[in-house]
């Protein structure tokens, strides 16, 4: 692992050496090695640089979002990994608990929605909402349409049963068998590497959802208003911001910004995993990027927030995507967290 001096990481972050000690002090970025003769502090370039410089290029408002964002997932991380540690707690010490969540009882209202679009030939998208299981998968290459059938199917058997392990072992666990099935299409299908897709799924416990997901499909929670993206896009152009290389700006115009880094193509899947505690109003949006590539954040945001059925939420972003010339598949799956007493599906 190459490490970066106090002094090149200050100038790759933007940020003062002295700002870079306050911050270690507070807990918020602290170095990767610190040698025990000098003290002197070195930095792994893998750590977050991106969303420094992000910030650091934002106006307030707009910085103000990125850091509201940031913490949103700081706080499920950390809510997740208490509630486990007091039920371990409690379960080694004999005491007799519930699960964590099981105090308050919510369910899950959902909506799934896709659409060719207005240019595209086929429809290579697949959407799945179901009482446990909600996906999003967009496949690509000839045998894009199969790839991402592949992936849904192999995640259905989850929303029957739920897994008695880890939710987020499980999904991997499936994901991995659609990536073998995918690999199969390829060879026996057309040309090989032409074929694979991204997927994004959510798995619900009843009081948590495990995410998965590789590729640019994504994720957003809608929480007390405020609209947080809770995935990170696998792609060409994503990496170059996350570098510094280019703005936000001239990322939406980048020629290679639907270029993947990630996918499932049958060789060994590298997944982003993640566990979110559910609140009772929390809403949950799953879509391709046939919606984020044409329609704003500000307008998913205002669609989110001011349409109350999922389906109808569902539907008015495809319409949104179509409306700004539907230039590729759109999928979206919308869902809602309520308590129980209200109706937990369609």
């Amino acid at each position: 692992m190459r490490l970066l001096s106090i002094g090149a990481f200050a100038q790759a972050t933007r940020l003062s050496p002295k700002a870079l000690r306050l911050y270690d002090e507070l807990g918020l970025l602290p170095p990767a090695f610190v040698d025990p003769d000098s003290g002197y502090r070195f930095y792994d370039p893998a750590q977050p640089l991106a969303r420094i410089r992000i910030v650091c290029d934002l106006d307030p408002a707009q910085a103000a979002g990125e850091v509201a964002a940031y913490w949103a997932q700081v706080e499920a991380d950390t809510a997740s990994r208490r509630d486990l540690a007091a039920f371990l707690i409690a379960t080694l010490s004999g005491r007799k608990t519930a699960m964590p969540g099981a105090q308050e009882a919510l369910a899950i209202r959902y909506a799934a929605r896709t659409d060719i679009g207005r240019v595209r030939e086929t429809n290579q998208d697949s959407a799945y909402a179901g009482s446990r299981l909600l996906a999003v998968a967009d496949g690509m290459g000839v045998g894009g349409a199969r790839a991402s059938a592949a992936v849904i199917d192999a995640l259905k058997p989850l929303d029957d049963a739920l897994p008695a392990g880890d939710l987020l072992n499980a999904l991997e666990q499936a994901v991995e068998q659609a990536s073998a099935t995918v690999g199969g299409l390829t060879d026996t299908g057309a040309d090989h590497g032409q074929t694979g897709t991204t997927v994004t799924a959510m798995l619900w416990s009843g009081s948590q959802l495990a995410l998965v997901h590789i590729g640019d499909c994504r994720a957003y929670l809608l929480r007390d208003g405020e609209l947080f993206q809770i995935t990170h896009d696998h792609t060409v152009v994503q990496s170059l911001l996350d570098e510094g290389r280019i703005t936000p700006e001239e990322a939406a115009s980048h020629p290679q910004r639907s270029l993947l880094l990630r996918a499932i193509d049958g060789t060994a899947v590298d997944l982003d995993t993640s566990l979110h505690d559910a609140r009772a109003g929390d809403r949950y949006l799953l879509c391709s990027d046939g919606l984020t590539g044409v329609v704003s954040t500000e307008m998913i945001h205002d669609t989110l927030r001011g349409t109350g059925d999922p389906d109808q939420a569902a539907a008015r972003l495809v319409e949104a995507a179509n409306a700004g010339g539907g230039p590729d598949n759109v999928s979206c799956v919308v869902a809602d967290i309520v308590p129980l007493a209200a109706p937990a599906a369609r």
